[in-house]
């Protein structure tokens, strides 16, 4: 069992073995967690300006050599193809299968892109005393496609996706707070309050994660999400691409605010 106090070289290794398969909001508390977006080399410099374009949702930590999955500046002695608790398998835009492990599918024109997580400032948050629901309930973070664009460069375009929690109305300056200090985290929320201002129709019915119906007294935040790829990946299409299963991260050895 792997828990907030568990190191992300040790979490890493429960993953690769097969035991632990679920979300990884909690886990390994001060340690960067990181979304995972794979495409081919040929696209992945335009990509690259892509996420430089559109640091709030493409928080960029590493970018791997094309064909190289295990030689990490950010997690030594991991492998992005076996240690995530979950993937996704895109082809042409269209979401293909979901699976375990994509040794079986690594080519030698794959670039690998870590990206930053909201998942990473929760611990800072329950420090500064902000009261996270979602960890309590044990459940996944909602997300949700907003009508908000990205900007597009090249070939990539496509909505910025948002993740929400909710917070106590005597909280939100302080969550605004402490989340604007970690840019690789997302940063700062990027709206506060009625989700109709993102284009969101239904709290109840989010496009990835687990619902979390606000109580009396809470307040829908949104921070920026680095589920974007997977939908920009759906508007572009491209003939392969792979990524983290929503909610299940790459476990980092970077240490949360570090720059």
């Amino acid at each position: 069992m792997i828990d907030a106090r568990t190191e992300p070289r040790l979490a890493r290794e429960e993953i690769r073995a097969g035991r632990w398969d679920r979300v990884t909001t909690g886990l390994c508390a001060g340690y960067m967690q990181a979304n995972l977006a794979i495409l081919p080399a040929e696209m992945a410099e335009e990509f690259a300006g892509f996420c430089r374009a559109n640091p709030a949702p493409l928080p960029v930590l590493e970018v791997t050599e094309p064909g190289v999955p295990d030689r990490l500046r950010t997690a030594p002695g991991a492998d992005l193809r076996t240690d995530l608790p979950g993937y996704r398998v895109y082809r042409h835009g269209a979401l293909d299968q979901e699976v375990a492990s994509i040794d079986e599918l690594w080519r030698d024109d794959l670039v690998g892109f870590l990206l930053g997580c909201s998942f990473s400032a929760e611990d800072a948050l329950r420090s500064a005393g902000v009261r996270l629901r979602h960890l309590e309930l044990g459940t996944g973070v909602p997300m949700y496609r907003t009508s908000v664009a990205c900007a597009p460069v090249g070939r990539f375009h496509g909505p910025v996706v948002v993740s929400m929690r909710a917070i106590a109305e005597d909280q939100v300056a302080a969550a605004t707070e402490v989340t604007a200090a970690l840019p690789l985290a997302h940063g700062a929320p990027l709206h506060v309050g009625d989700p109709a201002g993102l284009g969101i129709d239904d709290l109840a019915a989010p496009d990835w994660g687990d619902p979390l119906p606000l109580e009396p007294g809470e307040v829908a935040m949104f921070w920026a999400c680095g589920v974007t790829p997977q939908a920009v990946i759906a508007e572009v299409r491209p003939e392969l691409a792979l990524t983290h299963a929503p909610g299940h991260m790459f476990l980092t050895d970077v240490r949360t605010g570090a720059s």
